[in-house]
């Protein structure tokens, strides 16, 4: 890459990562061009898809911040307590950078590094609950879909509440912890628990409008 391209790219990567944690990852490609200084054909030049864009920008740092969570919530010498910690930290996690809000819906299936790591964060989440279902404090027909959902709209209520009760989510995932232990359950559920399609297809319905 010639030394100027080098720099454009360079230029393109601290603007995309600056516009992606403020807004998320649907920010027009033009507002990252406007304030890397370049044309909007020089970032398509070299990245050519918003999805190659936000391998390069986003990647590393929603697998930094998602797996450290993860790894510390599995830490925890009581389940329950871990699984706790899992959901609000990545709930305030969503509220606090738009960027890895959107990570966690999974929106963006052609970016194949983001989807990895998304993959990851699913595996862990998978081994969060199913720990402390074993220990018997978190109500067995709870699953890794419904926790997707779960965050998918705590970052909705944050996106939405962001100015005038930033942090209202708290509240919500304070009550939906309640309900999600053992004790809580008062019989079955009305419905049967979501595969992973339709999980994917509500969370994209959810996500829809920024």
């Amino acid at each position: 890459m010639r030394a100027d391209a080098q720099r454009n790219a360079e230029k393109l990567r601290a603007a995309a990562a600056e516009l992606f944690q403020e807004r998320g990852l649907k920010v027009p490609l033009k507002e990252i061009a406007r304030r890397a200084g370049v044309s909007h054909g020089t970032l398509y030049n070299l990245y050519g898809t918003r999805e190659a864009l936000i391998d390069e920008v986003v990647t590393d740092l929603a697998a930094g911040r998602l797996d450290e969570v993860a790894e510390h919530a599995l830490s925890f010498g009581d389940a329950w307590d871990g699984f706790a910690y899992y959901v609000e930290k990545v709930c305030e996690l969503q509220a606090t950078d738009p960027a890895v809000a959107d990570v966690v819906s999974g929106r963006y299936p052609r970016a194949e590094l983001l989807m990895a790591v998304c993959d990851r964060a699913q595996t862990a989440s998978t081994r969060i609950i199913e720990r402390a279902q074993r220990a018997g404090s978190l109500r067995p027909d709870f699953t890794s879909e419904d926790l997707l959902l779960v965050f998918g709209s705590s970052a909705l209520l944050a996106r939405a509440a962001a100015g005038a009760a930033p942090g209202a989510w708290r509240r919500g995932v304070a009550f939906l912890l309640d309900g999600l232990r053992t004790e809580a359950v008062r019989g079955p559920l009305p419905v049967a628990p979501l595969t992973t399609q339709q999980m994917y297809d509500v969370l994209g319905g959810l996500t829809a409008n920024p």
